[in-house]
């Protein structure tokens, strides 16, 4: 949609892997609809994962006992966070949409967006108390999980043997993004990745730009327990 930001938080080591074709496609037919996309490549940027005390610039507020949470949230609010952070910061504060571009590893994201979260969300600027879940200090953006499975689709259903794959999403979609404030549109899972044929591989990567022709008349999901795990 004309005039729209979007940021995609890309997390994967090969540019022509089906992730790489996924934000590719992402970034051409967004920019396509006169949105401005931004990619923050995670691994090509050598983005810092670990959760440390160089995230803080300033002095510390209780340099005898570190409490990164604690801490972040004083330089926050001092303006006092590694410019790495405050980058990220500015392009999400920026954007209507964020969509996620990863490989599922051991039901969960990759190391290096895994501390783009713990580091870039912090208390002050991505939440505080109170002003969580609905009332989450990034509400009005939208945001969207587009990952990549190993496993095929029956795989990853209530009868399969990894069960149903709303279960992996619980932490990620409710425990950080809605947490946030986002609201949650469904995910876009390319399911047996590995294992598909370059032809499977293709027809995911165009099932994936005809969706974002319409991402923008979606209604986020409910994102509550019993959209995870049923009534």
């Amino acid at each position: 949609m004309a005039g729209k930001k979007v940021l995609i938080v890309y997390a994967h080591q090969e540019p022509r892997s089906l992730n790489g074709s996924l934000k590719d496609v992402a970034v051409a037919e967004l920019s396509q609809q006169g949105c401005a996309v931004t990619v923050s490549d995670l691994y090509a940027m050598n983005f810092e994962p670990r959760a440390t005390g160089r995230d803080i610039t300033g002095t510390l507020s209780n340099p005898s006992f570190f409490n990164y949470s604690v801490e972040t949230h004083e330089a926050y609010k001092k303006r006092s966070l590694s410019s790495d952070i405050v980058e990220e910061q500015k392009k999400l504060q920026e954007a209507d949409l964020v969509i996620f571009q990863f490989p599922l590893y051991w039901f969960s994201v990759p190391a290096v967006l895994k501390g783009w979260m713990d580091r870039v969300l912090c208390q002050g600027f991505a939440f505080d108390f109170p002003g969580s879940y609905d009332d989450g200090l990034l509400k009005g953006k939208l945001a969207i999980l587009s990952l990549t499975t190993a496993g095929t689709a029956s795989m990853y259903s209530k009868t399969g043997v990894n069960g149903d794959f709303r279960y992996f999403l619980w932490p990620l979609q409710h425990g950080t993004l809605h947490f946030c404030g986002f609201k949650v549109l469904a995910p876009q899972i390319s399911f047996g990745a590995e294992m598909a044929s370059e032809e499977e591989r293709k027809r995911m990567v165009a099932s994936w730009a005809q969706r974002l022709k319409t991402l923008w008349e979606e209604e986020p999901i409910h994102c509550s327990p019993p959209w995870y795990f049923g009534q």
